[in-house]
């Protein structure tokens, strides 16, 4: 009886504290009319969250990854992955288009994922953003996303740990509890 009367006593606390301090949101950039100049360079990853630990499981080989954004055509972007795998260096690249009518990115090979970026204010850095990609369910049944995961980026390798601690906090207050943060204990790839 003391046990159920704690749960619901939880329970009403929860929502009574998400009443009074909400749950901050991201500032959407809308890809169709965001300045592509900002984002092209270097990014350095820093965590991934997400709702299952399968959205974020191909994270957890990874000691350190970087990657360069250039811009290769109108409308499109390039963007190249330098990441080490235990002892090795893998190098991957993903093509990126905007549409004029859509506010995500699309990647070459997967039609059905969105990828939308978000500003870095939300976890207070100027230099940095939050990147999501999501996928509809796998079939009409299905009542969640079959793949929706955010990763943080950042313009530098060494950024401030608080960053990402707000980051995981403000993900947390979504439900996003499954997290990784790459350890970044090797040289970085070349």
């Amino acid at each position: 009886m003391l046990k159920e009367a704690v749960s619901y006593f939880l329970y009403f606390y929860s929502l009574l504290y998400q009443a009074i301090v909400p749950c901050s949101v991201p500032e959407l950039f809308p890809a169709n009319t965001v300045d592509r100049q900002k984002f092209l360079g270097k990014w350095y990853f820093k965590a991934a969250v997400s709702h299952r630990e399968a959205d974020i499981q191909r994270f957890k080989a990874l000691d350190n990854i970087w990657f360069t954004m250039e811009e290769t055509a109108n409308d499109t972007l390039l963007l190249t992955g330098h990441m080490r795998i235990g002892d090795n260096c893998i190098k991957q690249t993903w093509t990126y288009s905007m549409h004029p009518e859509t506010d995500d990115l699309k990647v070459e090979g997967r039609p059905e994922r969105k990828n939308l970026l978000w500003s870095g204010k939300w976890v207070n850095c100027s230099e940095c953003i939050i990147f999501q990609e999501v996928e509809p369910p796998l079939s009409k049944t299905d009542t969640e996303d079959s793949l929706n995961r955010y990763m943080l980026y950042a313009r530098q390798s060494d950024v401030d740990p608080e960053v990402v601690t707000v980051f995981l906090k403000n993900a947390a207050c979504h439900k996003m509890l499954a997290s990784i943060r790459p350890p970044q204990e090797k040289e970085f790839c070349t």
